[in-house]
C-alpha cells in the first residue's frame, strides 16, 4: 500500500482502494475505504464538526503507516491491515488471511481479506468487514434487540429495523474501545469467536468510527459528541403517562383524565392512540368523535395534562392526500410488482422521510391538524417503518435503494417532527415518542419505546437487556408499554402479577408509561364502517384502577416514588444532555473496575445512586442482589449494608429491591 499525508488525514491506496484515516473527535479516528474514485459526501450519523479533536501525529514509514489521536491510534501495514491501539496496547485488529502478508499471522492461503468489495451487477458493492476476536471482550450496545442477552459477544445480529428491533451500530468493548459501524445499509453484525464481522448489503464505501477512552463513560461521551446528544426533556413529563389502545373519543380520554384528578393521582401525559382519524394519510381527528380538539386540549391543559397523538407514516390509497403526495413523489417506491408496503387495516404506502419534501408536507399536515390545537406531543408509530413483508431488495427512497440506506429512516422521521416543532418555537419541550432509531437519533428529541412487545415474564426480561444496551448506543431516552402490549388479560391474577412487576422495574426507567392491547377483546366497535375512528376494535380499560385494588394500591405506591424521585430524574436528564450518559445504566457503567459487575445483566443503576433489582420472573418472592464496594441503603427498610457482598432480598409482590448507593 502507497501512503501519504492530506491535510491531517492518512490516506493509503493500494490496487483501485483508496483508504482514509483520520481524526474525528476526542480520541477518535474515521475510517473509510471505497473502490470509486473518491468518497461520497454522506457523513450519515456524525457530525461533521470534530472540534475536540487534537493535531493528529502521522508517520510514514517504509512499508506501514502510523496515525495518533490523543488517546487512539492506527497502524497500517504494507498490505493494508489496519491494527488500533489505546495507548500502546492493541485493542482491535483487522482479519486478513491471504498472501502478501508481512506478519506471520496474516500469510494464509485462504484468500481471507479484511475489507472485501464484492460488486453488485450495474450497481454498488455489498461490503464486508472482518476484525479479529478477542476470547475475553464482552461486546454491548447495539440497540435494542428482542434477545436475552446483555453481552452481544457470540451474538448475530440483523442490521435491519423492525417493529421491536432497533438498530443502533455502536458497540462498546470490555477492551476500552467504542466502534460505530457509520453506515445505514440492511446488513449483519456477528461477533463470533473466531472473527467478527460487519456486512452491508449495498454500500458505496467503507465507513466505520473508533474511539479509546478509560471508561465506558468516557466513551459514551466522546460517541455523542460526534453524533449528538439528547435535548433536555422537559420536567413535567417525567411522571406518568396514561395510554391504552385505544381511546376512541373526546369524551373517553376527558372521562379517564377527569377520574385521575377525581381521585387526586397526578398525571402528565395522556396519549391518544392510532385510528383517531378518518383514514391513514389525513392525519387529523375523525370529527364524528372528535368534534372540538381544541377545547378538549384546553380542558385537559387545565388539570396539568399534557396531550399526545399517535401518527402513522402510512397513506392509505384513498387518503385525501394520496393522489398528491404520489404525484409528487413523496411516497417510498416499490422496485417491483404493486406500490403497496403496508397492509395494516387499509391499502398504504408509507411517505418517504428521507424526502426533506415529504418531510415538510408531513409536519405540515400535521401543524394545522393537531399543534394548532394545543397537542403538545407526538407518538410516531410504525417508525421503522412497518412494512407488509420486510422485503427490503423491495423499496426505494429519495436516498436509494432500502438495501443501502434503510436504517436511517427513523431518525428523518424524527426530525420531521422535531424541526417542525422547533421551528415552532417549542424547542426545550419537544418529545417524540418512536418506534425506532439510529445512531444520532437522540439529538432529534427521540424517546425511543421497545415496541410491540408480548405479555410475558420471559418479554420482560428482554426489554431490560434492550433498554440497558440502547442506553450504551448512545440514546438515553427510553421506555416500554408496563405490562407488555399483546396478551394481557386483565382478569387473569398471573397478568395482573406482570404488570404490578414491570410497573416497579418502569418507575426506575427514564419514562412511566402504561400501555397495551388489553384482553378480552369483548367491546364492539363504535361503528360498522370501514373506516373512520369508530370502526377498528378496542382493548379493555388499562388505568390504574382497572386492575384490582392490591394492584391499585401498589401502582399508587410506586408513582408516589416516582414523584418524589422526579427532581433526581430532571438531574439525570441534565447528565444525558450534556454528556450522553445513559439514565438507566449497566452495572459495569457505574463500577468498571469490579469485574463482577460486567457479567452481572439483572440488575442495574438508575443514574449513579439508586440500584435497582427487579423481579424478573413469575410467583418469585426474594431474589439475589449483588453490591458494589461501597455503603449502601435499602429503600425498603432503611437498613444499610456494605458492599462487597451478595444478598437474599425479600421481594413481596409490593416490593423491588432498590438500594441507595450513600458514599461515592
Amino acid at each position: 500500500m502507497y501512503f501519504l499525508k492530506e491535510d491531517q488525514a492518512l490516506t493509503g491506496k493500494r490496487q483501485n482502494e483508496i483508504l482514509r484515516i483520520e481524526p474525528w473527535g476526542k480520541n477518535a479516528l474515521r475510517v473509510r475505504s471505497t473502490l470509486y474514485p473518491g468518497f461520497s459526501d454522506n457523513n450519515w450519523a456524525l457530525i461533521p464538526a470534530a472540534d475536540e479533536a487534537e493535531s493528529p501525529k502521522i508517520v510514514i514509514d517504509k512499508d506501514k503507516a502510523f496515525i495518533h489521536n490523543g488517546m487512539i491510534s492506527a497502524c497500517v501495514n504494507a498490505a493494508g491491515v489496519i491494527t488500533f491501539y489505546k495507548k500502546k496496547k492493541r485493542i482491535l485488529r483487522e482479519y486478513y488471511r491471504n498472501y502478501g502478508g508481512t506478519e506471520s499471522m496474516e500469510s494464509r492461503c485462504l484468500k481471507v481479506v479484511a475489507r472485501e468489495f464484492k460488486p453488485i451487477t450495474g450497481g454498488d458493492y455489498r461490503l464486508t468487514v472482518r476484525f479479529e476476536s478477542n476470547d475475553k471482550e464482552k461486546i454491548f450496545g447495539m440497540g435494542q434487540y428482542q434477545h436475552a442477552y446483555m453481552n452481544q459477544k457470540g451474538c448475530i445480529l440483523e442490521l435491519a429495523q423492525r417493529n421491536s428491533q432497533v438498530s443502533v451500530p455502536f458497540a462498546l468493548s470490555s477492551l476500552g474501545y467504542g466502534f460505530l459501524w457509520n453506515n445505514p445499509a440492511v446488513g449483519r453484525a456477528a461477533f463470533g469467536q473466531n472473527y467478527t464481522e460487519w456486512h452491508a448489503k449495498a454500500t458505496d464505501q467503507m465507513d466505520y468510527w473508533i474511539t479509546a477512552d478509560d471508561s465506558p463513560a468516557q466513551i459514551i461521551t466522546n460517541y455523542t459528541a460526534v453524533t449528538g446528544r439528547a435535548p433536555m426533556m422537559p420536567e413535567n413529563v417525567l411522571g406518568l403517562w396514561q395510554c391504552k389502545l385505544r381511546y376512541r373519543t373526546q369524551e373517553e380520554v376527558l372521562g379517564v383524565a377527569g377520574e385521575y384528578k377525581r381521585l387526586g393521582i397526578p398525571l402528565d401525559v395522556i396519549v391518544i392512540d392510532f385510528f383517531h382519524w378518518t383514514r391513514q394519510g389525513d392525519w387529523c381527528f375523525d370529527p364524528e368523535y372528535w368534534p372540538d380538539p381544541k377545547a378538549m386540549v384546553e380542558e385537559l391543559h387545565s388539570m396539568g395534562i399534557r396531550v399526545m397523538v399517535s401518527v402513522w407514516p402510512s397513506v392509505d390509497r384513498k387518503s385525501k392526500h394520496f393522489g398528491e403526495m404520489f404525484d409528487r413523489g413523496l411516497l417510498i417506491r416499490t422496485e417491483r410488482g404493486t406500490i403497496q408496503t403496508y397492509d395494516f387495516n387499509g391499502d398504504c404506502v408509507s411517505f418517504d422521510a428521507m424526502n426533506p419534501e415529504a418531510r415538510t408536507f408531513v409536519w405540515e399536515k400535521c401543524r394545522q391538524n393537531y399543534f394548532q390545537y394545543g397537542i403538545d406531543l407526538f407518538w410516531l408509530d410504525n417508525a421503522e417503518p412497518d412494512f407488509a413483508e420486510y422485503d427490503f431488495d423491495n423499496y426505494r427512497y429519495y436516498l436509494g435503494p432500502a438495501l443501502k440506506v434503510s436504517n436511517i429512516y427513523p431518525l428523518m422521521y424524527t426530525k420531521a417532527f422535531y424541526d417542525g416543532l422547533d421551528a415552532k418555537g417549542q424547542s426545550g419541550q419537544i418529545v417524540n415518542l418512536v418506534r425506532s432509531a439510529w445512531a444520532g437519533s437522540q439529538k432529534y428529541a427521540a424517546l425511543v419505546w421497545s415496541g410491540d412487545v408480548p405479555s410475558t415474564f420471559a418479554s420482560f426480561r428482554d426489554q431490560l437487556m434492550g433498554g440497558l444496551n440502547i442506553g450504551l448506543a448512545g440514546i438515553p431516552w427510553w421506555t416500554t408499554d408496563i405490562g407488555g402490549f399483546m396478551g394481557g388479560d386483565v382478569n387473569d391474577p398471573a397478568f395482573i402479577q406482570l404488570l404490578i412487576r414491570w410497573f416497579q422495574f418502569a418507575v426506575f426507567s427514564p419514562v412511566l408509561r402504561m400501555h397495551g392491547d388489553r384482553d378480552p377483546h369483548d367491546i364492539p366497535p363504535l361503528s360498522d364502517q370501514d373506516y373512520g375512528g369508530g370502526y377498528l376494535y378496542t382493548g379493555r380499560p388499562n388505568e390504574l384502577w382497572s386492575y384490582g385494588d392490591e394492584a391499585f394500591r401498589i401502582m399508587k405506591k410506586y408513582l408516589k416514588l416516582r414523584l418524589a424521585l422526579k427532581p433526581y430524574i430532571l438531574s439525570l436528564m441534565k447528565e444525558a444532555h450534556e454528556t450522553g450518559a445513559p439514565l438507566m445504566r449497566t452495572m459495569f457503567y457505574e463500577f468498571p473496575q469490579d469485574e463482577k459487575c460486567w457479567e452481572l445483566n439483572d440488575q442495574f443503576m438508575f443514574g449513579p445512586d439508586y440500584l435497582v433489582a427487579p423481579v424478573l420472573k413469575a410467583d418469585k418472592f426474594f431474589r439475589r442482589v449483588y453490591l458494589p464496594a461501597g455503603l449502601w441503603k435499602d429503600i425498603n427498610n432503611e437498613k444499610e449494608y456494605e458492599g462487597g457482598q451478595t444478598l437474599r432480598c425479600d421481594a413481596p409482590i409490593d416490593c423491588i429491591p432498590v438500594f441507595e448507593r450513600i458514599n461515592k
